[in-house]
């Protein structure tokens, strides 16, 4: 009997170097990198991102290598090329893993697939879960990039509400280097919200309007009370409490796009995906808090939330296993 053919995907994102080598069911390789920030800085220029992917692949790449055998062989490639399937969605850093797909494609005579960042996230988020095979439901993408809430439906996306301005990662991101900490910020933000038993600062609420929010209001307030309090030298109890309120705020945000989205579309099923969904903290705010509303709520593991490339491996195999 043939074994199950194998999956590679790639993705460079603006945060890790991911590759994946999967089967219908299993996950042979999980390899990521993540890329290296300045301390102080916000983020990465897309040439340092570019640059990094191109030294990080042959690391991941050779280790992925490393865990198949002949018996096992790879018959589909793929990479993210783009942050979504919009018009004018580019991003230089996914140049990376598009040409490292394209080189290895072209030595084992594979045709590579080529899939969005999102879809990767959603595919991912999807794979190990009762959503699986589900051919409709309401997708949401909250990463260090993006806040959308999406219409999933036979595999195509459609923006039904998020963000007009920054995401909730970006706030997360800014608000932790203001504070002192490493980019990105929302693992220890999280871990910090987990371990303070209340939040006593009266932050801005965010109204959804139409199923969408903005949220550079809430930033500047934060970065401004972040001074008051010393900055990186803000007490580590406070930082808690202060963290907690974030998630609070960004829980009833959610809630509202959750109740717009569903509004739009009579649909009451939901998945969460990207790297902000993996808070233990919103996760638990969101669940207590829509728990009597009769809605059938998702959070993928919080390994296949963050970024990787185990979604777009699925997208690319997917042909093989039918």
């Amino acid at each position: 009997m043939k074994a199950k053919p194998y999956s590679l995907g790639i993705d460079t994102s603006n945060y890790k170097t991911s590759v994946a080598i999967v089967s219908e069911d299993e996950i042979i390789y999980d390899g990521r990198i993540l890329l290296e920030v300045k301390e102080g800085e916000r983020g990465l220029r897309q040439q340092e991102a570019l640059f990094q992917h191109i030294n990080n692949l042959p690391i991941l790449i050779k280790e992925a290598f490393s865990h198949i055998g002949s018996e096992n062989p790879i018959e589909s490639i793929s990479a993210s090329n783009k942050p979504r399937n919009v018009e004018g969605s580019y991003m230089p850093c996914f140049n990376g893993g598009v040409n490292a797909a394209t080189i290895i494609g072209t030595t084992l005579g594979i045709e590579p697939k080529f899939f969005s960042h999102q879809e990767g996230h959603i595919e991912a988020a999807k794979w190990f879960t009762p959503f699986k095979d589900k051919e409709r439901f309401i997708a949401f993408h909250f990463s260090g990039g993006t806040t959308e809430s999406l219409l999933f439906h036979r595999g195509e996306i459609s923006i039904l509400g998020g963000t007009k301005d920054i995401s909730f990662g970006q706030v997360l991101d800014r608000v932790g280097v203001a504070l002192g900490m490493a980019f990105p910020a929302g693992e220890e933000l999280d871990s910090l919200a987990l371990s303070s038993e209340k939040g006593e600062y009266k932050l801005p609420k965010i109204k959804a309007e139409g199923g969408y929010i903005n949220l550079s209001g809430l930033e500047t307030h934060l970065i401004r009370l972040i001074e008051e309090k010393g900055g990186s030298n803000m007490p580590k109890e406070e930082v808690g409490k202060l963290s907690l309120d974030i998630f609070q705020v960004f829980s009833k945000a959610i809630g509202e796009i959750m109740d717009a989205s569903k509004e739009k579309t009579g649909i009451n099923e939901f998945l969460f995906s990207g790297g902000v969904s993996s808070s233990e903290t919103l996760r638990n705010m969101i669940n207590e808090e829509r728990k009597d509303k009769g809605e059938i709520i998702i959070f993928s593991e919080p390994k296949l939330s963050s970024d990787n490339a185990v979604g777009i491996a699925y997208l690319g195999g997917k042909e093989l296993w039918r």
